[in-house]
Order: C-alpha cells, then structure tokens, then sequence
C-alpha cells in the first residue's frame, strides 16, 4: 500500500515542479520580450548595472578623478556621459582585480612551490592598473588620427554648403545629421556642440571648447575660420579652400614618409629571407660541383 502512495506523491510533486518552471520560463520569456522592446537584452542589462554600480563606487569615482591625464582622454575619446565615465571607472578598478585573482589561481594550480608567493601578484595587478589606461590613450590617438582624416572630407562639405547660402550653424546641423555615415566621429562631435547650442550657449564658444578638449591640429584650424565666418559674416571662403589644399598636402606627404618607410622595411624583408634563398639557387649548383671535384 506505500508504494503506490510514494509514486502518485512523487509524480504530484514533479508535476507542480513542471507547472512551476512553465511560470518561471513565461515570466521570463515576458522579461526577455519588454527589454527586446527596449534594446536591451538580460544579460547586457545584468552587466551594465554591475559596471555601473562598480564605477559610481567611491573607489572608483576616485580613481578616475585623481588623474587629470584620464579625463583629457576620456574627453578625447568622446566619453563624456556618466555612464561611459562609470563603465572606465568600472575596468579601472575591475580589471587589477581580475589580474590578482587570475594569477593567484595559475600559481596555485601550476606553481604551488614558489617561495616568493606575492612577487608575480603585484606585478600582474600593476600591469592590470596600467592596461586600461594604455588602451584609452591608444583609442584616443587612433580617434584623434580618425578626426583628423575626416577634416577634409567636413571642410568641402562646408563649403558646398556654404555656397548654397546656408549659414554656419544651419550647415553644421546638417552634416550633423546628413553625414553619420560619411563623418562618424566628426558628426559626434558637432551633435553634442549642437545640443549644448540648443541649451542657451553660444555657438563659437562651444567650438572654442570643443577644439582645445580634442586637440586635432586641422579640427582647430577649422574651427578657427568657423569663428570668423560667424563673427564678420563671410570673407572665409577663400581661408577654408587654402585650408583644404594645406591638408591635402599633409595628408599626401604623410602618404609618402610611410610609403618611403614601407620600402625600407621591404628592403630588409628581402634581404632577410629572398636573398639567402637566392643564393642558393644561383651558387648552389656551383658548390656542389666544387664539392665533387674535391671528393674526387
């Protein structure tokens, strides 16, 4: 008689754990559909609250703000919200952490009999501290290099537009909102300008600040003449070609250092690997004979 009663109790049980895990995976499903709505998905949203939450943390708010280097960067970057803030202070902070405990567990695992327990910790801590750091400058110089590039293409649309008769303000709207595909990082630049425009501030002002923060040689020029165009009116048409064709000729004398580079180091590929190959096709033959003749 207990048996049947164990089976049927058991089989009531798995069947409420089934209805349960059926309202667990509808409810989950109805999460998942609302954050898809949003853009979102759950993983990216568990993630970024944890960054999030990490890099608002007194800790590393600090160590973000002890360095004036970091938020020049940042600033270069296009980082500027709190959240892009939040997410660097995040891996400032995580990524030593990461380091320490990846290299406490290798030395465990492979190295259990070292003496000097603390020596490769500190030292992959430190290299974790430094790594996020270097890749910000790295990013930065390749978006300042990127910047600088899409100068050009930005100065002959302006002054498209600015024979069409449209002014300053008028003109850099619309790239801004015509020219994401074309000017990525540029438009960026000009949509948060824009909106800080919108906001009360004075257009000149806002590309004053925005050149000295981005420290892009042919963007400060640039924007030199845009000041001018706003203050006189006009009478920078002929500023803004010369300052096309400066460009274009750095761009082609950058083009050429790298290429007269490029040959140089060609060069040494060849003689490295080419010429010893070389050799022996063309001596081979005659060592070999040499070589007979000797034996003989």
């Amino acid at each position: 008689m207990k048996m049947p009663l164990v089976v049927s109790a058991l089989l009531l049980l798995g069947a409420c754990l089934l209805l349960l895990s059926s309202l667990l995976e509808q409810r989950r499903r109805a999460r998942q559909v609302l954050l898809r709505l949003d853009g979102k998905t759950a993983s990216d949203s568990r993630l970024n609250r944890f960054l999030h939450a990490l890099g608002a943390s007194r800790l590393g708010q600090q160590s973000v703000k002890m360095d004036n280097e970091t938020q020049t960067l940042l600033n270069r970057l296009g980082w500027r919200s709190v959240r892009q803030r939040s997410l660097f202070a995040a891996l400032q902070v995580g990524v030593p952490i990461l380091a320490l405990a990846v290299c406490l567990l290798i030395q465990g695992l492979f190295y259990p009999d070292v003496q000097n327990h603390w020596i490769a910790p500190m030292c992959a801590m430190g290299v974790g501290y430094l790594l996020p750091k270097r890749l910000l400058a790295a990013a930065a110089a390749r978006r300042q290099k990127q910047l600088a590039v899409e100068t050009s293409t930005f100065i002959s649309l302006l002054r498209i537009l600015f024979e069409s008769g449209m002014a300053v303000e008028q003109s850099l709207r619309i790239l801004s909102l015509e020219g994401k595909q074309l000017l990525p990082a540029l438009t960026h630049e000009l949509r948060l300008i824009l909106a800080r425009v919108d906001s009360g501030l004075e257009l000149g002002e806002e590309l004053n600040k925005t050149m000295r923060m981005l420290s892009v040689e042919e963007f400060t020029d640039t924007c030199v003449i845009l000041q001018q165009l706003i203050h006189q009116g006009g009478g920078a048409m002929k500023s803004l070609l010369a300052l096309k064709q400066l460009l274009d000729d750095r761009r082609l004398t950058r083009l050429q250092e790298y290429i007269s580079k490029m040959s140089a180091k060609m060069s040494v590929v060849m003689m490295l690997f080419l010429f010893p190959a070389l050799l022996i096709v063309l001596a081979g033959p005659g060592f070999t004979a040499l070589a007979r003749a000797f034996v003989s």
